[in-house]
């Protein structure tokens, strides 16, 4: 069930309704059972996974709240992580590494025949990923001292299956997401009204943006080899925007819909493409509970910035490239392209620590153009175009692919102000940058003022009017149920 299907719109005025009825104490046993039906009605047999990861976590996690058992809790701890994260690689990669053992056996090592590997053939029940990262961080939590062990199944459940959080974050944190049920999940009229606002907000870069952007985008990467760089160069910039629109729409909603069962979830985006620096975007804007997990379960345990400088420039680069598998499979199949993306965007971390010291030098030396707004949006244009040439990558089928639409626009830049005045732009191609030059406004404003303090602060005529014309653009440019959201599909 989609967030952007005409049932589950409306159905969670029922569930809102319901949940509002019920005595505060079971509130959160209703959650658990809504989310378990919102689950299931996408591939039933998905829900017997959900249930023994939590069944899992949960006597592991119980077993190492024993007191004076120091061996006992490290061999839970290994076996729930191993349990988790090897159901997690079996499902995205067993299949594709078996081919690709089989194909090195013959090129590189000359075995004729070659090896024959089963294939399990399984499809990587959706949401994995963010689930068994939830679990993860729920154990070391648990080992760490962070959080006393749950005694209760099946909040544990709720907080690993609550359905807006479950197909594609934000990963939740159990520190924050488990008080929360004992405070009897009351909503305030105003975090009521916040989660309305959201859910028509996420819609809107969901339906209206990401998924008007996404023909232009599907026939630029394939047709890659056929196309005018013109057509190449769009499909990356409207691919840039198609991906933040359709994973901040679903965040956007989750957090809405959270708000209307008194359930507060946390930042997932801030404005990523206003960056001034890649490790602004990575550590602070884009997929922030991503990068705080990655933080605070690898990176650090690693050992982070404290074990020299060579140890860190490894973790770092360790740190991205499992961001990169973990994100292999994400609706383009599972392949060496998200490697890539993620020692790309490693490297970017590499050269912004090796300059840090030259920037600071300089910035002391000419303090008044450190502070300069024209230096301030050229580092940002920069950062952004970094980041585009990784998502080329991230969305191509191919590393060769992702190769020959980087060097067509690259061949293609001596002429491109030529072909662009030949090329013939559709009101498809207005309609998209229409739409994105609103995005971005709207994220300028929000940079420099919250959206929403903006909106209450506006007589209730304009403020409605917005509402509307917000709603009148989800009727009319709105492709509903056209496409799942893209981090729903790994």
């Amino acid at each position: 069930m989609l967030f952007t299907s005409f049932s589950f719109l409306a159905l969670l005025p029922l569930a809102v309704v319901l949940h509002a009825l019920l005595p505060v104490r079971y509130r959160w046993a209703w959650l658990l059972l809504a989310s378990y039906l919102f689950y299931a009605a996408w591939v039933p047999v998905n829900a017997v996974y959900l249930g023994a990861v939590t069944l899992l976590v949960f006597g592991c996690g119980w077993g190492m709240g024993l007191p004076d058992r120091p061996r006992l809790r490290r061999v839970l701890l290994v076996v729930g992580l191993v349990a988790v994260l090897g159901l997690l690689v079996t499902f995205k990669f067993y299949d594709f590494l078996a081919g690709e053992l089989e194909r090195f056996s013959v090129a590189a090592l000359g075995l004729q025949p070659g090896l024959t590997l089963p294939r399990l053939g399984l499809r990587n029940p959706a949401g994995l990923s963010f689930y068994a990262f939830s679990a993860v961080s729920y154990l070391v939590d648990v080992y760490a001292g962070r959080l006393p062990t749950k005694r209760h199944a099946v909040k544990l459940a709720l907080y690993v299956a609550f359905f807006p959080k479950i197909f594609a974050g934000p990963i939740e944190r159990a520190t924050s997401f488990l008080p929360q049920l004992r405070t009897g999940l009351r909503v305030e009229p105003e975090r009521f009204v916040a989660g309305l606002q959201l859910i028509v907000w996420g819609l809107f870069k969901k339906v209206v943006i990401a998924d008007n952007l996404a023909p232009m985008v599907d026939r630029s990467f394939h047709l890659a080899a056929y196309i005018s760089p013109v057509e190449l160069v769009l499909g990356a910039y409207f691919f840039a925007f198609q991906i933040y629109c359709d994973f901040s729409g679903y965040t956007d909603i989750a957090i809405g819909v959270s708000r209307l069962f008194g359930i507060e979830l946390m930042e997932n985006f801030r404005r990523p493409y206003l960056s001034r620096s890649t490790a602004e975007f990575w550590g602070n804007r884009w997929h922030i509970s991503l990068a705080h997990w990655f933080r605070d379960y690898l990176y650090i345990p690693l050992g982070g910035s404290r074990a020299g400088q060579v140890r860190r420039y490894a973790n770092v680069m360790l740190v991205f490239a499992v961001s990169g598998l973990w994100h292999a499979g994400l609706g383009y199949g599972v392949g060496w392209t998200f490697l890539v993306w993620g020692a790309l965007n490693g490297f970017y971390q590499w050269v912004g620590l090796a300059t840090a010291p030259l920037w600071r030098w300089l910035g002391g030396l000419m303090p008044r153009v450190q502070a300069s707004p024209v230096l301030a949006v050229l580092r940002v244009l920069l950062t952004f175009h970094l980041v585009l040439v990784a998502w080329v990558f991230f969305r191509a089928d191919s590393v060769s692919q992702a190769l020959l639409v980087l060097r067509r626009i690259a061949t293609g830049l001596g002429h491109m102000p030529a072909m662009i005045t030949r090329y013939p732009f559709t009101v498809a191609h207005l309609q998209a940058v229409c739409l994105i030059a609103l995005l971005m406004a709207v994220e300028v404003l929000d940079e420099r003022r919250p959206l929403w303090e903006r909106l209450a602060a506006m007589p209730v005529a304009v403020r409605w009017a917005a509402y509307y014309a917000v709603l009148a653009a989800l009727l009319i440019l709105g492709r509903w149920q056209a496409r799942e959201f893209i981090y729903m599909q790994f």
